[in-house]
């Protein structure tokens, strides 16, 4: 059985049929249709079932993709091990909220990069469920998420403290203002903001509220500017927004204002020079004046748990 016979039945696998396989492949479809033929002649078992619109595995395919994904992992890991005895190199694939992206990553990667210019950084943004999925998928090498995250198979190391701050529109007066029963937030399970926010309107007793849900931090903020409602963001967020002219910032009680951002990863993950080194920039700059909130501050709010 040849290693690149299992990248294209990973492929198909994944893809659900041979023309998106090939297309992700760059290979001719008649090429991997009999790849895949011959893969199953070499084994003597029918991997896929033949439909009109796209194949499936068959349960002989489903006990293979578990192996196959196996050792295309494997022979990653092999492949950044023995990169990375000449120097600290190769690639890092990095996930991200996109309020952490945007504002605080370019201070960690900027001089990390500098220092490790061998290192291919690739970053994407995400909900933080799905980035949670991606690194426990092998698709990430690690996350920067909301924390705490209580899931056994993953470790996790403080990056970043978050100041949390009430943010409504300029002029709009303390509660029980009308706007105040409108709570601007982020979808289900994309960050701990939203959690917070429904905690403080509770405590408040600003109920019944009403939600509504948007996309991206940008979009709540230039909502909350026009009056629709108000949010609870982080302070740094909102001084590099360009809607900051028309926003308010209120300090939260000391239980609520501070929130982690945790990097997480795999606990068998294969820890390389790549990721020492990152993880090891992270514990540096955490330590420096100003990066921790102030003591008897951090406190989480009861329902601050990602499962």
């Amino acid at each position: 059985m040849e290693f690149s016979a299992l990248q294209i039945f990973l492929a198909v696998a994944q893809e659900g049929g041979v023309s998106k396989a090939a297309q992700k492949l760059n290979y001719v479809q008649s090429n991997v249709t009999a790849r895949i033929r011959k893969l199953e002649e070499e084994l003597g078992v029918s991997l896929f079932y033949r439909r009109p619109r796209g194949m499936s595995l068959t349960p002989a395919g489903e006990l293979l993709l578990q192996y196959a994904q196996k050792a295309l992992r494997l022979m990653d890991e092999a492949q950044k091990a023995v990169t990375e005895q000449a120097e600290v190199g190769g690639k890092l694939n990095l996930g991200s909220l996109g309020s952490t992206a945007a504002v605080r990553l370019p201070g960690l990667l900027a001089p990390y990069y500098q220092q490790y210019p061998a290192v291919e950084i690739n970053l994407a943004t995400g909900r933080l469920h799905d980035l949670m999925n991606q690194v426990l998928e092998y698709k990430l090498d690690g996350a920067f998420v909301t924390g705490p995250v209580n899931r056994p198979e993953l470790v996790q190391q403080e990056a970043f403290w978050e100041e949390l701050v009430l943010v409504t529109q300029a002029g709009t007066g303390p509660p029980p203002h009308e706007q105040y029963r409108n709570a601007l937030v982020c979808p289900q399970g994309q960050c701990h903001y939203r959690t917070r926010m429904e905690y403080w309107l509770r405590e408040e007793g600003l109920v019944p509220y009403r939600t509504m849900e948007f996309d991206t931090l940008e979009a709540i903020l230039g909502c909350v500017a026009t009056g629709m409602g108000v949010s609870m963001l982080p302070r740094s967020v909102v001084e590099v927004s360009a809607y900051k002219a028309n926003l308010a910032a209120h300090d939260l009680p000391p239980e609520l204002a501070w929130i982690s951002i945790v990097f997480i990863r795999r606990k068998d993950g294969l820890n390389t020079k790549v990721m020492e080194a990152l993880c090891g920039l992270m514990a540096q700059r955490l330590n420096q004046p100003g990066w921790r909130p102030p003591k008897n501050k951090t406190t989480l709010a009861p329902e601050d748990k990602c499962a």
